[in-house]
């Protein structure tokens, strides 16, 4: 089953763990990896079993499954840019003077009535789901549709194709079969959309291409390769560096369509498995994000710095909850900004040791240093 069709068709319940229990495997919704039942994984001195692992993953990987929700493209969230910041800030356990002052808007009384008007999208929300599946029993007729991958960048009509209708276009342009070569590139949406999707298939998860490789890749399937890739990435399927040096499966904001490989009950695949998995490593620290046109710079902290292209994804999509620091990023660009690690917090095996504390530590440290208040960075000056 594809990633996607994973994700759709999990239950409320598993869609708030981030995972799905399978006969042998727990696997991740947010970006398909899988660990096995009865394997223990070694993580950093620690012995993890299976289940435990993949919320292990998913707090390393995805910070969190509801950072993950709303990192998605509002059009799947419907929620509104203004929505989507004070949810994140609600999450952060911040009371309404504190997120009034924050956004700089209204007063507390403001926050309430949100909080109010977000408290009626749920009461909608659910009765809206309790239709949908009462009516499941009841619809005999309903077809089934195409799943809208995560990282889709125009969510509209061209979704509006059945599974049924996907498999005959992809006989027609398919033609020596799904691996095989494209006999055309379709100039309607609706088909553009399944052929990227199944061109995306065969770029392999957590790989990094350089554009020759892509080119050369998307050769073998038409000769108007450029096309293709351009596609690819207007589409949410391919994610690449802006000067093109590096292209990458787009997940994890996610939109991969989940290559098969081999079983996870092969010897060879299970002590792969471990291995990628002792190589995992949570690195907490303080970052900065640096505009290199007028050397103004945001400094923060986060328990786990594999999750900074979630800060340039919330920037891109307009919902960092620094308005100031969101407005140059729409101003200048993201080519004009540059995320940097400052400093790892050393990582002690104590039992009095604290990350929530040593990360403050830290922060205040390179807040100190920097001085990124005023007309020198983006941050709110302290008290």
């Amino acid at each position: 089953m594809e990633l996607s069709e994973l994700f759709w068709n999990a239950s409320l319940d598993e869609l708030k763990k981030g995972y799905v229990v399978q006969e042998e495997h727990y696997v991740c919704l947010l970006c398909g990896s899988a660990c096995e039942k009865g394997i223990i994984y070694p993580v950093d001195g620690m012995l993890y079993e299976a289940q435990r692992y993949i919320r292990l993953h998913i707090r390393m990987v995805h910070q969190s499954v509801f950072d993950y929700l709303l990192g998605l493209d509002k059009r799947l969230t419907g929620l509104t840019d203004h929505q989507n910041s004070l949810l994140r800030l609600f999450y952060q356990e911040l009371s309404d003077a504190q997120i009034q002052k924050e956004l700089g808007i209204g007063s507390a009384s403001t926050i309430r009535n949100h909080r109010f008007v977000l408290k009626e999208k749920e009461r909608q929300s659910k009765i809206f789901l309790a239709l949908m599946e009462l009516l499941k029993a009841k619809d005999k007729h309903a077809p089934r549709f195409v799943d809208v991958h995560q990282t889709a960048t125009m969510i509209d009509d061209r979704y509006n194709v059945t599974l049924d209708e996907q498999e005959s276009l992809l006989q027609k342009y398919f033609p020596d079969g799904k691996e095989g070569g494209l006999k055309s590139f379709p100039a309607k949406q609706k088909q553009k959309l399944i052929v990227l999707r199944q061109i995306a298939s065969r770029f392999v998860r957590e790989q990094t291409y350089s554009e020759k490789e892509v080119n050369e890749l998307l050769k073998a399937v038409y000769e108007d390769f450029a096309t293709l890739r351009r596609y690819l990435i207007e589409y949410g399927f391919l994610n690449r560096k802006p000067d093109g040096s590096e292209y990458w499966v787009a997940e994890t904001e996610t939109g991969y369509v989940k290559k098969e490989e081999p079983t996870l009950n092969d010897r060879n695949r299970r002590k792969e498995l471990q291995e990628q998995y002792k190589e995992v490593k949570i690195e907490a620290g303080v970052y900065q994000i640096l505009n290199t046109v007028n050397d103004k710079r945001f400094v923060d902290a986060s328990p786990n710095l594999r999750n900074l292209n979630g800060r340039k994804f919330e920037l891109n999509s307009g919902g960092h909850t620094n308005k100031k620091l969101q407005a140059d990023w729409k101003q200048y660009g993201e080519a004009a900004f540059k995320i940097e690690v400052l400093e790892l917090v050393d990582i002690k095996d104590s039992t009095f040791f604290s990350m929530k504390d040593e990360l403050k530590k830290l922060e205040e440290k390179w807040l100190e240093k920097l001085q990124p208040y005023g007309e020198k960075g983006y941050n709110s000056p302290p008290k």
